[in-house]
Protein backbone atom coordinates (compact mmCIF):
# COMPACT_ATOMS: atom_id res chain seq x y z
CA UNK A 1 0.00 0.00 0.00
CA UNK A 2 1.14 3.67 -0.76
CA UNK A 3 1.31 6.33 1.61
CA UNK A 4 -0.42 9.51 0.58
CA UNK A 5 1.66 12.45 0.73
CA UNK A 6 0.87 15.03 4.07
CA UNK A 7 -1.07 18.59 3.29
CA UNK A 8 2.14 20.16 3.37
CA UNK A 9 3.61 18.05 0.34
CA UNK A 10 0.46 18.27 -1.62
CA UNK A 11 -0.12 21.96 -1.18
CA UNK A 12 4.11 22.39 -2.15
CA UNK A 13 3.33 19.92 -5.16
CA UNK A 14 0.15 21.76 -5.99
CA UNK A 15 2.09 24.93 -5.68
CA UNK A 16 4.63 23.87 -8.21
CA UNK A 17 1.97 21.90 -11.18
CA UNK A 18 0.97 26.10 -11.03
CA UNK A 19 4.13 27.60 -11.68
CA UNK A 20 5.06 25.82 -14.04
CA UNK A 21 2.15 25.73 -16.00
CA UNK A 22 1.18 22.32 -16.28
CA UNK A 23 -2.16 22.25 -18.03
CA UNK A 24 -4.90 19.81 -16.62
CA UNK A 25 -8.15 21.03 -17.73
CA UNK A 26 -9.89 17.69 -16.81
CA UNK A 27 -8.28 17.23 -13.50
CA UNK A 28 -8.83 20.82 -12.88
CA UNK A 29 -12.23 20.10 -13.19
CA UNK A 30 -12.70 17.45 -11.07
CA UNK A 31 -11.00 19.30 -8.23
CA UNK A 32 -13.63 21.89 -8.55
CA UNK A 33 -16.42 19.84 -8.70
CA UNK A 34 -15.79 17.31 -5.86
CA UNK A 35 -14.80 20.46 -3.77
CA UNK A 36 -18.02 21.90 -4.65
CA UNK A 37 -20.00 19.28 -4.42
CA UNK A 38 -18.71 17.44 -1.38
CA UNK A 39 -16.34 19.96 0.25
CA UNK A 40 -14.10 16.94 1.61
CA UNK A 41 -11.71 17.25 4.59
CA UNK A 42 -9.25 15.34 2.26
CA UNK A 43 -8.93 15.17 -2.11
CA UNK A 44 -5.98 13.82 -4.05
CA UNK A 45 -6.63 13.09 -7.69
CA UNK A 46 -4.58 11.00 -9.44
CA UNK A 47 -4.39 10.94 -12.96
CA UNK A 48 -3.15 7.50 -14.02
CA UNK A 49 -3.48 7.74 -17.66
CA UNK A 50 0.40 7.20 -18.19
CA UNK A 51 -0.60 3.77 -16.77
CA UNK A 52 -2.28 3.17 -20.15
CA UNK A 53 -2.46 2.80 -23.80
CA UNK A 54 -2.57 7.00 -24.62
CA UNK A 55 -0.84 9.90 -25.55
CA UNK A 56 1.48 11.19 -23.24
CA UNK A 57 -0.62 14.30 -21.50
CA UNK A 58 -3.76 12.04 -21.66
CA UNK A 59 -6.20 12.99 -19.29
CA UNK A 60 -8.59 9.81 -19.51
CA UNK A 61 -8.19 7.78 -16.64
CA UNK A 62 -7.95 9.06 -12.74
CA UNK A 63 -8.08 8.09 -9.23
CA UNK A 64 -9.76 10.18 -6.62
CA UNK A 65 -9.95 9.89 -3.05
CA UNK A 66 -12.15 11.47 -1.62
CA UNK A 67 -13.06 12.00 2.95
CA UNK A 68 -16.20 13.65 2.99
CA UNK A 69 -19.04 14.30 5.87
CA UNK A 70 -21.09 13.69 3.37
CA UNK A 71 -20.62 10.33 3.16
CA UNK A 72 -21.49 9.75 6.65
CA UNK A 73 -24.41 6.85 7.05
CA UNK A 74 -24.38 6.28 3.38
CA UNK A 75 -23.69 2.82 1.22
CA UNK A 76 -20.57 2.51 -0.78
CA UNK A 77 -22.96 1.99 -3.75
CA UNK A 78 -24.56 5.58 -2.74
CA UNK A 79 -21.07 7.58 -2.16
CA UNK A 80 -19.76 6.38 -5.62
CA UNK A 81 -22.76 7.58 -7.11
CA UNK A 82 -22.44 11.33 -5.32
CA UNK A 83 -18.99 11.69 -7.26
CA UNK A 84 -20.16 10.19 -10.55
CA UNK A 85 -23.30 12.54 -10.47
CA UNK A 86 -20.90 15.45 -9.81
CA UNK A 87 -18.39 14.81 -12.76
CA UNK A 88 -21.06 13.03 -14.85
CA UNK A 89 -19.85 16.06 -17.48
CA UNK A 90 -16.59 14.65 -17.60
CA UNK A 91 -17.49 10.96 -17.49
CA UNK A 92 -19.12 11.38 -21.28
CA UNK A 93 -16.44 13.62 -22.42
CA UNK A 94 -12.83 12.31 -22.56
CA UNK A 95 -12.55 10.42 -19.05
CA UNK A 96 -12.73 6.95 -19.93
CA UNK A 97 -11.91 5.74 -15.86
CA UNK A 98 -12.68 6.88 -12.36
CA UNK A 99 -11.67 4.86 -9.26
CA UNK A 100 -12.97 6.39 -6.10
CA UNK A 101 -12.16 5.85 -2.60
CA UNK A 102 -14.73 7.49 -1.11
CA UNK A 103 -14.35 7.27 3.17
CA UNK A 104 -15.84 9.11 5.84
CA UNK A 105 -12.83 11.19 8.16
CA UNK A 106 -13.47 8.37 10.66
CA UNK A 107 -12.78 5.83 8.37
CA UNK A 108 -9.89 7.96 6.77
CA UNK A 109 -8.17 8.37 10.46
CA UNK A 110 -8.66 3.81 10.42
CA UNK A 111 -7.32 3.70 7.40
CA UNK A 112 -4.14 4.78 7.93
CA UNK A 113 -4.69 7.63 5.54
CA UNK A 114 -3.44 5.05 2.58
CA UNK A 115 -4.89 3.48 -0.49
CA UNK A 116 -4.08 1.00 -2.78
CA UNK A 117 -2.18 1.56 -5.77
CA UNK A 118 -4.19 0.64 -9.02
CA UNK A 119 -3.55 -2.30 -10.69
CA UNK A 120 -1.50 -2.36 -14.58
CA UNK A 121 -3.01 -2.08 -17.16
CA UNK A 122 -3.49 -5.32 -19.01
CA UNK A 123 -4.09 -3.73 -22.83
CA UNK A 124 -7.81 -4.28 -22.74
CA UNK A 125 -9.83 -7.41 -23.96
CA UNK A 126 -8.69 -9.42 -21.03
CA UNK A 127 -4.56 -10.01 -22.18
Amino acid sequence: MNRLPNRSTLLILRTLSKMTGVDKPIENAIRVKLEKGLSPSFLEIFNESYMHNVPEGSETHFKVVVVSDQFSDQPLIKRHRMVNELLQHELKNGVHALSIVAKTPAQWEQSSQTVSPSPACRGGFGK
